[in-house]
Parts: C-alpha cells; structure tokens; sequence
C-alpha cells in the first residue's frame, strides 16, 4: 500500500558526516545503539529510492527493509517522508561539498586549480547517477522542498567562495581575464558536466554514441575541462 504524502513542512534532522552501509547490531530490525551511523545508512538507501522513483513513487517499506529499521525509527529521525527526501537532498550537496573542500586549490597555481575543480566536478557527476537524478525531480518540483531547507545557502556558500579566490588569484597574476562572476563560473562548470549525465540516454539514442564508453568519457572529460580553461583565461 501506498504511504500517504503528508503535506506539513519537513523536519529533516541535521545529515551525518559519513554513510555507513550496514548498520549491523542484533534483533529484528538490526538497528544498533548509533544514530548517526542509522541515520547515515537511511540517507544511504534512501537516496537511491528517491533518484530512481522520485518523492511520489518512493516507498519507506523499501528504505525500511533495506536498513534493516522499522518505518516508525524512520519517522522518528525524519519526521515524514517529505522530511526524508529533504534530507536526502541536504546530504547529497553536502557530500560533495565536503569532498570539493578537500582538493586542496589553493595549493595550486590557478589554471592548475581550475582544472582540479573541473575534472572533479566531472567526476562526480559521472560516478553519481542518483544526485543527479535528485536534482532533476527537484527541478520538476520547482525547487518545492529545498526551498523550505534552513541550510542549502549555507551548504553552497564554499563552493562560490573558493572559485571566487581561485578566480582572483588568477586576475592577480594575470591569467584569467577580468570581469566574471565566480557564481557564473560555477554555473559553466556544473551545466557542463551535469548534461554527460542527465541526458546520456537521449543524446546516445538520438545519435548513436556510447556515452558510457571509457574513449568517449575520456574525450569529454577533457573537452568540458578545456572549454572551461579557455573561457576564464586570459586571451
């Protein structure tokens, strides 16, 4: 049976650090006495159900019984579903803010750096079929329940400001041009490397490529990297 969409605002608790893939533990259920490792594990399986059946085709049962929890310990961390899939989105940019936080940039010279942050980018992505499955629902639901998330402006704040001081590193000393808004930048960078994804299927029937393929993935990494170099650098 299907699980009755509760339209109140979400209460999604504040998403652990790391995903754990088994919560282990003993009885029934298999819960142990770690939330955050539970509730890791839910955000885990449930990010999956939501990517490939979005919010209405979702079920709990299933989270549920993959988790190896009850439907009950799943409410009582999440609130409702809505809560739930929230939370979900809220972990998911937050994951890969975490891992764009350890490249390390600024260690870097500044076209050098915009490479790492765009071949990273790309890689994400590619290797991350369920967010971007995410993102596109959320897209179809007008931006709905992440506009009721405390935290994604927070969440995103370090993506832009570390293209913004890799940005003036490279005005500084001369080779990136002048006059970009890092927010734009960013914009160029996720749109380049999230269609690979998004629109794999389509664009590999309509003309015949295998957009899977190790050759093709390679050739299209470094083309969306070098169409990003070449429009910050300084001519």
């Amino acid at each position: 049976m299907n699980e009755p969409v509760h339209r109140k605002r979400p209460t999604p608790a504040r998403a652990p650090k790391a995903a754990a893939r088994s919560t282990g533990g003993t009885g029934r259920t298999g819960r142990t006495n770690d939330p955050e490792r539970t509730q890791a594990n839910i955000l885990e399986v449930a990010e999956i159900e939501f990517g490939e059946k979005g919010l209405a085709g979702a079920r709990i049962d299933e989270i549920a019984e993959a988790t190896q929890t009850s439907k009950r310990m799943i409410y009582y961390y999440f609130g409702s579903k809505e809560g739930l899939y929230l939370a979900v989105l809220e972990e998911a940019y937050r994951r890969v803010r975490e891992v764009e936080g350890e490249l390390h940039l600024e260690d870097l010279e500044p076209e050098d750096a915009l490479r790492r942050l765009v071949a990273f980018t790309f890689d994400h992505h590619l290797h991350h079929e369920s967010y971007i499955r995410l993102v596109m629902a959320e897209n179809i639901n007008r931006g709905e329940f992440l506009a009721q998330s405390p935290r994604i402006q927070e969440l995103n704040v370090p993506a832009i400001a570390a293209i913004k001081r890799l940005y003036e590193r490279g005005v500084k000393s001369g080779v990136f041009r002048k006059g970009l808004d890092p927010v734009d930048i960013h914009a160029s960078i996720s749109a380049l490397s999230f269609f690979n994804v998004s629109n794999r299927h389509t664009f590999g029937l309509i003309f015949k490529l295998d957009l899977l393929s190790p050759a093709y993935i390679a050739q299209r990494r470094e083309n969306v990297v070098e169409m990003v170099v070449r429009f910050v650098r300084k001519p």
